[in-house]
């Protein structure tokens, strides 16, 4: 099992690298689709799915796709809107199949187009931004770093738990070790790139301190994808990732994280 972890994580470490370095209509298109495979493990979870796809679901993915299309090619005061118009072709599928779906099911399939759709965009979004090319990694560096420095720090010392209940194996210990590590990553990250990033508002004390917040907000989202995998009863929200499960059981944490970067990226520098 390790094995297959590991090779699997560097197969994803590969494609992210190759895919983010591109950016443009690449980065696009893989996020759109890492989206919608998201969206549909989600609703298989929740139940928007039970037996193939239905009109709901298919309108959602639409919906999702819309949305996309406002992010990569109009100005940033169309986005909402898009949003906007998911709602209402969600409603109008629940309005005009009454009562074919239950009122759990739309609002399960309105939050499977904003907690995966739009959430996992602002990768796009931070791409998309003036140094984008730099703060993107952020992202990853922030929520995969946080996770690999809370499970260091936790089997070392860990001894008061975070959420016993929902995760038992996460510690307090191991919380402040990975919000900390994340932080000493984003500033030596920032260090590393400044004889390549001539912005001189990318320091690796904006870089710390993004990062320490982003660490925070990814074990909330981590803690999130348990909380409703313990809800439905399931291991796992897929397959797709040999060892690690489905899009949303690795990208549970860059969910939460990809926003709050955005938006101190654009606070901060």
């Amino acid at each position: 099992m390790f094995k297959t972890r590991l090779l699997s994580g560097i197969v994803l470490v590969i494609i992210a690298l190759a895919t983010i370095i591109c950016g443009g209509p690449v980065l696009f298109i893989t996020l759109l689709c890492v989206s919608l495979i998201g969206m549909q493990e989600l609703y298989k979870a929740v139940g928007v799915r039970k037996d193939g796809f239905n009109l709901l679901e298919i309108i959602s993915y639409i919906s999702v796709i819309l949305y996309y299309l406002s992010v990569w090619l109009l100005p940033t005061q169309y986005h909402l809107p898009a949003v906007i118009l998911g709602i209402l072709l969600v409603m109008s599928v629940y309005v005009f199949t009454y009562p074919k779906y239950q009122t759990g099911q739309i609002v399960s399939a309105f939050f499977g187009i904003v907690y995966v759709g739009v959430m996992l965009s602002y990768v796009l979004q931070t791409r998309m931004l003036e140094g984008g090319a730099f703060l993107v990694w952020l992202i990853f560096l922030c929520s995969w770093g946080c996770d690999t420095c809370a499970y260091c720090v936790g089997v070392l010392i860990g001894k008061h738990k975070m959420a016993p209940v929902l995760s038992p194996k996460k510690s307090i210990e191991g919380a402040v070790g990975g919000v900390v590590g994340a932080a000493l990553l984003g500033a030596l990250y920032a260090w590393a790139i400044s004889g390549y990033n001539a912005n001189s508002a990318h320091t690796p004390l904006i870089y710390a301190i993004i990062c320490a917040v982003g660490a925070l907000v990814s074990m909330i989202g981590d803690l999130a994808a348990s909380a409703i995998k313990r809800q439905q009863n399931i291991k796992d929200y897929g397959t797709l990732i040999p060892g690690h499960g489905g899009i949303l059981d690795r990208f549970d944490s860059v969910i939460f994280t990809a926003p709050i970067i955005y938006f101190l990226a654009i606070t901060l520098i």
